[in-house]
């Protein structure tokens, strides 16, 4: 069988057109998943059935024939697994139990393999249920992301209360970050050992820190997942997103050692290409564009195949589709980006 085009690309190939997904395409946006979400109970329950959550995973596909699916559940489900109360609560987000500098030695991550079983279930159950041309992503939440919710008990606008945290008790800090990283490793082995042909890993809050912090709290953490997803998985391909990262983005994929780079919408293409030049890139189109739909859309679109198209790209959101975004216009993307030419 020809190698699945996202891994192509992964590898270092340019593709064109580009492989394209889209960040949250199973979701909100679509009535098929609103009415499989009604019949699930809680958010939680539709992360841990894995019927369910391998339908939702399979209705973008079915939909619109992307070529990656990414295995539907939360960057939470591993502090779940540790048993910190997490609960998403409508019209707030995730809250959980703010943890405090003297739980973090308790933490007791025994049970985490049984606690993920069924997600582990869902990835086996997508891989024998996909097209045999579609790549399957699984992923997780990079540790200093997954931190900040944990140390706060909820999201805040720039993470302040981790970042005072790991200011205050930076020992403590980097005790539960070492740990997250130990934990999200195995999870990722076990995705790719159920079938993911890759996985990504998602830093939504890295932008908000400070260089020498980035580099300590962002980059350490995710080097270590990827040495110990490489350990068990010899070759595994990965792809970090530290959104917001910026000026950082060279120095987070030196030091993780990640195959592709998740850009966000602000990163401009004149970094990008310079990006490009050491492997593959994923983005950045700004959500917002998919609202808007029109000229902005096209240009949006037309401008990343201009710029970015010649070389190894995963066509991709600068971040997740939003529930606003009309059906139609991700059919309009679609066909942008699998039919126009390089302009």
């Amino acid at each position: 069988m020809t190698e699945r085009a996202l891994l192509r690309v992964l590898g270092g190939e340019s593709v064109f057109p580009p492989p394209v997904w889209l960040m949250r395409q199973a979701g909100r946006y679509l009535p098929e998943y609103r009415e499989t979400r009604a019949r699930a109970g809680s958010f939680l329950d539709l992360c841990y059935d894995p019927a369910l959550a391998t339908e939702v995973t399979l209705q973008p596909i079915r939909r619109f024939g992307f070529d990656a699916s990414i295995l539907f559940s939360d960057i939470l489900v591993i502090p779940d697994a540790l048993h910190r109360n997490v609960r998403f609560v409508q019209g707030e987000g995730p809250q959980m139990d703010p943890i405090s500098v003297h739980e973090i030695r308790d933490l007791d991550p025994s049970h985490a393999d049984a606690h993920l079983a069924p997600v582990i279930a869902t990835v086996a159950r997508l891989r024998a249920e996909l097209p045999a041309e579609t790549a399957l992503i699984g992923f997780c939440g990079a540790p200093w992301t997954v931190a900040t919710y944990m140390i706060a008990g909820h999201g805040t606008p720039t993470q302040a209360p981790a970042r005072l945290f790991g200011y205050e008790h930076p020992d403590a800090m980097d005790e539960l970050l070492a740990l997250l990283a130990e934990m999200s490793a195995d999870y990722l082995v076990r995705q790719l050992q159920a079938g993911a042909d890759c996985v990504q890993i998602f830093d939504s809050w890295a932008g908000v820190l400070d260089d020498a912090s980035f580099r300590r709290w962002s980059i350490a953490p995710t080097r270590r997942i990827v040495e110990r997803v490489r350990a068990s998985v010899p070759g595994a391909r990965i792809i970090g997103f530290p959104k917001g990262a910026g000026a950082m983005l060279e120095a987070y994929r030196e030091g993780t050692g990640v195959d592709a780079l998740g850009l966000d919408w602000g990163v401009p293409f004149a970094q990008a290409r310079e990006l490009q030049r050491g492997g593959a890139v994923q983005g950045n189109l700004d959500p917002l564009r998919l609202i808007a739909g029109g000229q902005a859309l096209d240009d949006g679109v037309r401008a990343i195949l201009h710029h970015l198209g010649a070389g190894p790209l995963v066509f991709n959101l600068g971040h997740g589709i939003t529930p606003e975004a009309p059906i139609a216009h991700v059919e309009r993307l679609l066909q942008l980006v699998r039919h126009d030419r390089l302009a």
